[in-house]
C-alpha cells in the first residue's frame, strides 16, 4: 500500500504521525511511504532521517493525497484539505467528529474511509491510541494550571505545592480515566491537595489503592462539583465519552462562585469541552478570562511537547497502520474488532454512534459495508 505522512497544518501543531523508525518498519512490510517535506522537522526529525529510513519526500499535501491509498495525520483534516480527500481513500488520524460538524459532512461527501484513532477500542474498553496522548495531556494539564496560577499570567499568585507553613493549592480533577489519573498524580507530586472525581465506583476503588495520600477520591455529582469549584485554585476537566461530545459539567453559574484568578484546564476540548464556557484555543493564544477565571482550552495540548508525543503516538499507532496497509481496510476490520471500532465515516455513511447522535444523522452498522 502507498501510505502518505502529512505535515500538520493545525496552528502550533508540531507532532508528526510517524517517526523515521516507523517508516522503516512500514518499508520492511513492503509498503511505499511518502512523507511531506518538513513534516517531522518540529518533532526533531529531518527529511534526511526519513530518506535514510526509505521514505520518499513529497513537496505538497496535494501530491500526498493524490498518490496515497492511506493518509495519516495527527490532527483532523482542515478545510484546506477537504477537497483533496478522494473516494475510497483511507484517512487514519484523530478525528473527534462529534465536535466537528463541517468536517463530518465533508467526509460524508468525499465517500472516503475514515478511521479515528480515538475510537479504536480494545475488548476491555480501553482506548489504545488515545492513552499515550491522554497521558501527555493529563501531565501537561497540571503544568499549565501551575503556570497560570502565577500572577504575571493573571493568576492568584498561589504556588501549587505551597511551602512549609503555607497551604498548597487545591486541585479538582473531574474524571478518573487516563487523563484524570495522570493529572491527579502529577498534582499530588507537586504537593497540592487534590480531589479526584469519577462516577465509576470500581474505578474509584482501584484508584484508592494506587494514588498518593494527598489525593481524595469522591463520587462525581453536580453537588460535589458545585461545592469543590468554590475551593479549587485549579480545575481540570478530564471527562471522555468515546466518540461522543463531552458532557458540560461546570456551568456559567458555577463559574461565578470560583475564586478570582483560578484556572480551568479543559482537556476534553477536542470533544467539545466539559465546561459551559469552554472555547478552543491555541498554543499561541492559549487562554482567555471569563468572570475572573482563566480558561486554558488548547485543543492539541501534546503538540507543545512534540518529540515525546510523536514517539509515543507512533509506538501506539504503527501496529494498526501496518495491519490496515497489509490487509486493506475491509479485511483489517473483518479480522480485528479494534480497527472496526475505529470506523467513523465510511463511504459516505456514519458508522460511529456518537457522531450520528451528535448531529441527528442516520447510523449505519459498519459490518454491512464489509
Amino acid at each position: 500500500m502507498i501510505v502518505g505522512i502529512l505535515k500538520e497544518v493545525k496552528t502550533s501543531e508540531n507532532r508528526v504521525s510517524m517517526t523515521p523508525a516507523g517508516v522503516e518498519v512500514m518499508k520492511h512490510g513492503g509498503h511505499t511511504v511518502l512523507v511531506e517535506k518538513n513534516a517531522g522537522s518540529n518533532s526533531g526529525f529531518d527529511d534526511s532521517d526519513y530518506i535514510r529510513a526509505g521514505a520518499e519526500i513529497v513537496q505538497t499535501p496535494t501530491e500526498i493525497y493524490g498518490r496515497s491509498e492511506m493518509v495519516m495525520h495527527v490532527k483532523e483534516p482542515l478545510p484546506s484539505e477537504y477537497a483533496l480527500i478522494r473516494e475510497n481513500q483511507i484517512v487514519f488520524t484523530y478525528l473527534h467528529l462529534a465536535a466537528a460538524e463541517d468536517l463530518t459532512h465533508a467526509l460524508i461527501k468525499s465517500r472516503s474511509i475514515n478511521i479515528a484513532y480515538e475510537t479504536i477500542q480494545k475488548t476491555d474498553g480501553s482506548l489504545p491510541l488515545l492513552i499515550p496522548m491522554s497521558e501527555v495531556a493529563g501531565r501537561m494539564a497540571v503544568q499549565e494550571g501551575a503556570k497560570y496560577l502565577e500572577m504575571p499570567q493573571g493568576g492568584q499568585g498561589v504556588l501549587m505545592g505551597g511551602v512549609p507553613g503555607v497551604e498548597p493549592a487545591t486541585v479538582l480533577v473531574i474524571g478518573g480515566g487516563i487523563v484524570g489519573s495522570n493529572a491527579a498524580r502529577m498534582a499530588c507530586g507537586l504537593g497540592a491537595k487534590v480531589y479526584l472525581l469519577d462516577s465509576n465506583l470500581d474505578r474509584l476503588r482501584y484508584l484508592s489503592d494506587v494514588m498518593p495520600a494527598n489525593c481524595f477520591l469522591l463520587t462525581s455529582s453536580p453537588a460535589a462539583i458545585r461545592k469543590l469549584v468554590k475551593e479549587a485554585e485549579v480545575v481540570i476537566g478530564a471527562v471522555l465519552i468515546p466518540g461522543a461530545k463531552a458532557p458540560r459539567l461546570i456551568t456559567r453559574d458555577m463559574l461565578k462562585t470560583m475564586k478570582k484568578g483560578s484556572v480551568l484546564v479543559d482537556v476534553a476540548i477536542d470533544q467539545g469541552g466539559c465546561f459551559e464556557t469552554s472555547t478552543p484555543t491555541t498554543h499561541t493564544q492559549p487562554t482567555y478570562v471569563i468572570d475572573n477565571v482563566i480558561h486554558y482550552c488548547v485543543a492539541n495540548m501534546p503538540g507543545a511537547v512534540a518529540k515525546t508525543s510523536t514517539l509515543a503516538l507512533t509506538n501506539a499507532t504503527l501496529p494498526y497502520a501496518l495491519e490496515i496497509a497489509r490487509k486493506g481496510w475491509k479485511n483489517a476490520m473483518r479480522d480485528n474488532c479494534e480497527i472496526r471500532s475505529g470506523a467513523n465515516v465510511m463511504l459516505g455513511q456514519i458508522t460511529c454512534r456518537g457522531v450520528a447522535e451528535a448531529f441527528n444523522l442516520p447510523l449505519v452498522d459498519v459490518a454491512t459495508l464489509l
